[in-house]
This record gives structure tokens, sequence and C-alpha cells, in this order.
């Protein structure tokens, strides 16, 4: 049986099409998870990609899916018009990093040799590091020259777009004086299935889970959950819970995945959400929606309220309508 991924950066390139084109990108998407060995659908090996694994599949005249097509595994990876998908393959490669064991995709780094200029020299902002412990926080080894040669943090912003999420995160955090925690290989969790790569990659299980990810490509947050967030909604706790953060942390995130995943874990229970807001109550029944939308029995055991209506609500079952 064929496992069918999806990437982040897949539904980041759909969103930037135009509604016909996401339309018919969507079509031979869903036709790709029907039939993931592509009978029928014209698989093109891409020549000049690194990664000898990408393949363009065709979708119109113009547009192409770029797919990622190993043994037993099938992910799509990005779309675009024919040149621009093209050239984006051949400048990406998915592997697994050295040092942390999670699956990566790669930007190659292409360097062109100038000759060399006498110039004052600079402080380097990770010029006390090792590269053991660069590659340990996940930086891609090809990109170990560009890290060191960092001069300021001006320098740093420009750096990280191109570098995996958990590697910029941790030179954003050497950056101002934290102390990241490097990423371990652990047996069992390396590859795809590293927290790390999960943030990323997702295996997606059944045609309405790609829809919702097709049909919602700018809401990340329904699809990819970074491994924190992923260990706070799965873990099992003796009582009550507090998650604390700062304003744009993912709290609200972790509460919505939390509720689905204990309706998924405890079918024969109900799960009320709650916040003491009205708007922001209707806000998240609606992202409770999108993220059940494939299950509507597992809809109808999920209730979000503000916690007003939740006490009313309480107070009219037990003991009768109020008279305030």
């Amino acid at each position: 049986m064929t496992e069918f991924r999806i990437a982040d950066t897949f539904t980041a390139s759909l969103a930037r099409l135009s509604g016909q084109e996401q339309k018919a990108a969507k079509i031979t998407a869903l036709d790709l998870q029907l039939n993931p060995t592509g009978k029928g659908l014209s698989f093109h090996r891409i020549d000049h990609a690194k990664d000898p694994h990408f393949w363009s599949v065709r979708v119109n005249r113009d547009i192409r899916l770029i797919v990622h097509r190993m043994a037993g595994s099938l992910m799509l990876v990005w779309v675009d018009h024919h040149d621009d998908a093209y050239r984006w393959a051949e400048r990406r490669r998915i592997e697994v990093h050295p040092a942390t064991g999670a699956m990566q995709m790669v930007e190659i780094r292409e360097r062109v040799e100038e000759l060399p200029v006498p110039v004052l020299r600079e402080k380097r902002l990770f010029a006390g590091r090792t590269e053991a412990e660069l590659l340990s926080f996940g930086v891609p080894a090809d990109w170990l020259a560009d890290v060191f040669a960092v001069t300021d943090e001006d320098a740093l912003l420009d750096l990280l777009p191109h570098l995996p999420g958990e590697a910029a995160e941790a030179l954003m955090a050497l950056a101002i004086g934290d102390k990241p925690t490097p990423a371990r290989i652990e047996r069992g969790v390396q590859g795809f299935a590293h927290p790390d790569a999960q943030r990323r990659f997702r295996v997606l299980h059944g045609v309405e889970e790609l829809r919702r990810a097709l049909d919602y490509p700018w809401d990340k947050w329904a699809i990819f959950l970074h491994p924190a967030q992923q260990a706070l909604v799965e873990r099992s706790f003796s009582g009550p819970a507090r998650v604390m953060g700062s304003a744009g942390t993912g709290k609200t995130i972790v509460a919505l995945h939390r509720a689905v995943h204990l309706a998924r874990t405890q079918p024969n229970e109900r799960v009320l959400l709650t916040t003491f807001s009205g708007p922001l109550a209707r806000a998240l029944a609606t992202r409770v929606s999108l993220l059940v939308s494939d299950d509507s029995s597992l809809a109808s055991r999920i209730d979000v309220s503000c916690l007003t209506q939740t006490g009313l609500g309480l107070y009219t079952t037990c003991r009768g309508k109020s008279r305030s």
C-alpha cells in the first residue's frame, strides 16, 4: 500500500495559484491519491533535479504538480507553472539530516567563486559555535558556511527562510542569547517519523483529509503542528492542566486539536471547549468544523461555547430557566 503525504510547501504553493488553476491542481491531486501508481496520469522524471525522486505530474498545458516518489510512498511537494515548477524542483532535495535524523526539505546552495577582495574583518554572529553544534540543531551541512558567514541580525533574517524550521528557530534563539536544545536521534523516530519532520510532512489518510488540506491551503494550523504542540495535544494528564505561553505561541491551536483528539480517542464521551469571549467561541466553532469536516458524528460530540452560555445552559438543565 502506498503511503500518501503532503508537504507544507505544497499548500503554500497552491495558495498562490489562481482559482481555476487551484481547481485543476486539486482534481489531479485527488486523482493521485486514489491511484498513486500513476496509471492514466502523465509522470515525468525531472532530469536536472539533484534529488532523483522528484517527478512532475501534468495538470494541464501549463500547471505541473511536483511529487516526491519512492517505493511505497508518494508526496505532494509543489505546484506551479511548468518552468517555475521545474526550477523549484531542480534546487531542492529531501533527505535525512545526519545529526538529528529528521527528514528535511533542503534548498541546494549554489556557489559562485569570486576573487577575494581585502575587507576589514567583521565579527561573525556564530563564530563561537562548532559545526557539530550547528548540525545538532538541524542546520543542513550545505548551509554551514553561510551560517558562519552571518555578521548581524539583518543577514541572519535574510538567511532563515532558506533553512528548515527547527534550524531557523535554533539560530534565532542563539542570536538572542538563548540555549536551544539539540534534537537527538531516537530509535524508531527517524526520517518522516521524526517530530521535526511531522511539522512539514504529513501522511493523509483518506480523500477527505486531502480535500480539507487542499480546500484550506492557507490554514496550515489545521494540517501541520509543531512537535511541542503535538505532544501537548496527545499527552495524558491525571487531572487539570494549564498550558502557558505568550501571545502567538499557539495555545488556541493546541486547544482546538486537543478537543478533536479527545473526541476521537473517547468515542463515548462529549467534549466541551469554552472561552470567556462569545465572538472567540464562534470563531473556534468554525475552526473545529474545519478540523472534523470529514466526520459529522465526531463534530456532534464537540460543544464550543463561551463560559457564560455554558453556565446558563447547565443551570437551565439542572434548575430550570433562569429568571435573571
